[in-house]
């Protein structure tokens, strides 16, 4: 058995733990919310709506609590083949955890896509806590008219309401008391001190495509995959090779810039992020490929990893 499983000690009574997904629209900051729960960067954020592809694990351990965040992609309406499996690996992730905390944009008021999701988690009858992130972007004249919207989202389902700022803190302790009250007592799934399940070669492609989404922003939105083809480790340096797949050749000529400039600040970005992950020197090379409507075919999206998940 993996040495991961038997690290894993016996839970003090007491002990509450349990799994906790992260639903919500596209670009509500669930990612953020979670990189900050757990006290480390462990998904990419950008301004882009969509970033997050993958169901990814989060581990909070506390002397309290152990709480194994999944973080989804937005759900929003499908435009390909890669939004229908991002959308549905997102709904599928509500039925397999304990509790649900449906993070919406509490600097605006309740919308018809939030109406939606609400809908969606409530179909599926498992506990949820409605969390109202971003309330240091809202003005003061609009504060009373979003809390009555959210107030009546929750009220209708029975829901309890939340209001935090994932960026600044505020307001996440009180909902980390939330979350955990309301789950029940439970073991350690994971050792106290793993802070992901996910494998490094998942992490480091996910830090490569962060940055192409930083520097690119409009340009290349949602056409980018990346694919870690190599990693080499010696003593002293860390040898990466990953692919960047896009859809066209013009992708390609903006991500390799003028000069190679574009690939240069995009390749400094993101070993500068990866050197937090591991000891020493890192080489990463990365090189551009064309692969026409990938994100059409269900066989490239395989391919490049994004498969429908299962529950």
């Amino acid at each position: 058995m993996s040495d991961l499983f038997t690290t894993i000690p016996v839970a003090p009574e007491g002990f509450r733990s349990g799994f906790v997904a992260l639903i919500g629209r596209p670009n509500v900051g669930k990612s953020t919310l979670m990189n900050h729960l757990v006290g480390q960067k462990i998904a990419i954020t950008s301004p882009v709506a969509q970033t997050t592809r993958n169901r990814l694990r989060g581990v909070l351990t506390t002397d309290q609590v152990q709480i194994v965040f999944v973080d989804t992609p937005g759900i929003h309406k499908p435009q390909h083949q890669l939004g229908s499996v991002l959308v549905q690996n997102a709904s599928s992730a509500i039925r397999i955890v304990d509790l649900v905390l449906f993070v919406v944009d509490g600097s605006v008021p309740a919308g018809r896509g939030d109406a939606f999701i609400a809908d969606l988690i409530q179909r599926a009858g498992v506990p949820t806590v409605l969390g109202l992130n971003k309330i240091d972007r809202q003005l003061p004249e609009d504060a009373e008219a979003i809390a009555a919207s959210y107030a009546q989202l929750a009220g209708d389902r029975d829901w309890p309401l939340q209001t935090f700022s994932a960026t600044t803190g505020e307001g996440t302790a009180a909902l980390l008391e939330r979350l955990t009250s309301a789950l029940e007592p439970g073991p350690y799934y994971y050792p106290p001190d793993l802070i992901t399940d996910q494998p490094e070669r998942f992490i480091m492609a996910e830090l490569i495509r962060e940055q192409i989404l930083l520097q690119t922003r409009e340009e290349v939105p949602h056409s980018v995959a990346v694919v870690i083809e190599r990693v080499e480790e010696d003593p002293n340096i860390t040898r990466i090779l990953a692919m960047i797949c896009v859809e066209r050749p013009s992708q390609k000529a903006i991500l390799i810039g003028r000069g190679g400039s574009m690939m240069k600040a995009i390749g400094s970005e993101a070993r500068q992020q990866m050197q937090k992950l591991i000891d020493g020197k890192i080489y990463l090379e990365l090189f551009v490929k064309v692969q026409p409507k990938w994100r059409q075919s269900r066989s490239q999206l395989e391919e490049l990893g994004y498969r429908p998940e299962t529950e």
